[in-house]
């Protein structure tokens, strides 16, 4: 397995050049985050992803997480260490409030240091992403009390959180939960349940684990308005500060995973553990979609993080096996020589550029939303924080499956043996299209929820702005003929496609559905498209860095070669329901069904 490269100049080139971070600098609570700072801080902090959490990432997959006997966690070799000096160095805490000891940085910059670490280790990153998306939830709804008594050291990452939503009965599905929460003469809660696939449930990281547990109280509404939401710690607190005796909550087991086998995922069992609620009974949904918005475009972007980690170890092999002898070599030649392997390399880092783009295009709006001093533009920005957000998670780690893919491919044979670690993101990668959201379920989102806003008004106009850079593609010469004629093609099936589903929307939903997922597909390709375009646009007169050379050609081939995928989709998503739903399932068993009766 090779080293991990952290890729901080293109990072910092779309920061920079295509999602326009000076803006977000220049908001209020922003001053000290310059790109000049940033830069040099996301330098800092890849040197230390790849000198201290990448060489954990294979022991984490060979030896995974083990439950002792007492019903304690331990994580793989250097774990524990690793997130000792992660601690130390303050990691975690530069994108959260200076009132609870953090940097004050914007939600961007904490979205690139997500990205260096999950490149480094995605299995090890999961603590750190999911205390973020806890300290989220109790900055918009915990009660002062609480937050001066959790924040604080959950921002410093001595303690971590959980979120507790999945029950052996309940997934997506989260309405159907039956975990009890009964509430005390104290005020406190006694929780009791089942919860499983708890990322990060037990471990020896930090000596405090703060579980957010959805519950149900015994007179509460059926399906999700009556959730509500609980802190429970793993032990509970003292009067003077100090850690006191453990809660009845309980690791039962540690799930054996097709990977990110060094993140322990678990099932806890809460057995009367005493728990304290949070904001007001009844509302534990909206403030669970605090945190899963927050996670949907971090799981975003660690599809993209184990795509640039499985392209890296690809190139690397590409440029050094060698075998056979490309057209015109005297002698034997790399791979890398040969066009098919060309051809897969291109698509790799031609992707992973463009979804780097459009992740920080989305903090970058999300930063607008909360910091902006114009209630109409944070409104706007908001908007389409909404819009992309499911667009983003859905194209990350479709992609991130994709790619990893591809990358063992390069590797041949090799990549299907486990010692050269190609496998290990093709494994790791998979859940991401799976947690925090299915994609299907994001693509429910976002035809449901998202595309009606203001009847399709706000999603028209994103499209009107893509359309605005044909000027300046027009005015670049030939050199970016192609890259604007497919551009126009593509964004009017995405225009075509759109006016299709609020049309057929309110009159039979299950067709919309049926096509969601090929049409989130379009938005994700169009959008990258745009944003490569931009690229490639601002890097002329750039002085050739080793970045700004390549993102004409990128853009190029993006354009030529992945970007028509649109139009072939656009059948897809406007072919209704009809045929889906034309065979039951007896019909879809068929063959199954008449061999039995043979």
């Amino acid at each position: 397995m090779s080293g991990f490269r952290p890729p901080v100049a293109d990072i910092a080139f779309a920061l920079e050049h295509v999602v326009d971070y000076d803006a977000v600098a220049q908001l209020p609570g922003f001053e000290h985050a310059d790109l000049e700072t940033v830069t040099e801080i996301l330098d800092e902090a890849g040197n230390f992803m790849a000198e201290m959490v990448a060489p954990t990432n294979r022991a984490g997959d060979l030896e995974g997480s083990t439950l002792n006997p007492d019903g304690t966690v331990t994580t793989a070799t250097g774990f524990k260490e690793a997130y000792s000096a992660y601690v130390d160095a303050g990691w975690g805490s530069v994108p959260l409030p200076e009132a609870f000891g953090g940097g004050g940085f914007p939600r961007t910059v904490g979205l690139a240091l997500q990205e260096l670490m999950a490149t480094a280790n995605m299995g090890f990153a999961l603590a750190p992403l999911l205390t973020q998306g806890a300290i989220e939830a109790l900055l918009h709804y915990g009660s002062d009390e609480q937050k001066q008594q959790w924040l604080p050291k959950m921002v410093s990452g001595e303690w971590t959180g959980t979120m507790n939503l999945t029950e052996p009965h309940a997934g997506s599905d989260v309405g159907a939960l039956t975990t009890k929460a009964v509430k005390r003469e104290d005020g406190t809660y006694g929780i009791t349940g089942q919860k499983i696939f708890i990322t990060f449930g037990d471990h020896d990281l930090s000596e405090q684990i703060v579980h957010l547990v959805l519950a149900r109280t015994p007179d509460a509404p059926a399906g999700t308005k009556g959730i509500s939401i609980f802190i429970v710690p793993k032990f509970l607190m003292n009067e003077d500060g100090s850690i006191g005796e453990r809660n009845s909550v309980h690791t039962v087991g540690v799930e054996h995973k097709m990977g990110i086998h060094g993140s322990p995922t678990c099932v806890l069992s809460y057995e009367d553990a005493t728990g304290y609620l949070v904001a007001e009974e009844n509302i534990g949904m909206r403030i669970m979609f605090v945190m899963m918005n927050s996670a949907r475009l971090s799981v975003g972007m660690q599809g993209l993080a184990v795509s640039e980690r499985a392209y890296q170890q690809s190139l690397d092999y590409a440029r050094e096996r060698i075998q056979g002898r490309a057209i015109g070599a005297t002698q034997d030649s790399p791979i890398i020589d040969f066009p098919d392997v060309r051809r897969m390399l291109m698509t790799q880092k031609a992707y992973i550029a463009a979804m780097r783009r459009m992740m920080f295009l989305v903090a970058t709006y999300t930063d607008v939303s909360t910091h902006h001093p114009d209630a109409a533009v944070r409104a706007r920005a908001n908007e389409i924080v909404g819009l992309l957000t499911p667009i983003s998670k859905s194209f990350g780690t479709d992609l991130g499956n994709e790619l990893t893919s591809l990358a063992l491919q390069i590797h041949g044979g090799m990549g299907f043996i486990e010692e050269t670690g190609a496998a290990q993101h093709y494994r790791d990668v998979r859940i991401t299209a799976i947690y925090e959201g299915t994609n299907g379920i994001q693509a429910a989102d976002l035809v449901g929820r998202k595309l009606p806003v203001r009847d399709g008004a706000s999603a028209l106009e994103f499209i009107a702005t893509m359309r605005e850079l044909d000027a300046d593609l027009a005015a670049a010469g030939e050199e970016f003929a192609s890259i604007r004629s497919n551009l126009n093609a593509q964004l009017d099936v995405l225009e075509r496609t759109t006016g299709w589903m609020l049309r057929t929307g309110a009159t039979d939903p299950n067709a919309v559905l049926s096509g969601s997922s090929p049409y989130q597909r379009i938005w994700g390709l169009v959008v990258g498209g745009w944003l490569m375009a931009k690229s490639a646009l601002a890097a002329r007169g750039l002085d050739a860095d080793g970045i700004a050379e390549t993102q004409l050609p990128l853009a190029r081939f993006y354009a030529e070669q992945l970007l028509p995928q649109a139009a072939g989709l656009a059948s897809a998503a406007t072919a209704g329901s009809r045929d889906l739903f034309a065979l039951d399932a007896d019909a879809l068993a068929d063959t199954a069904a008449r061999g039995a009766r043979v």
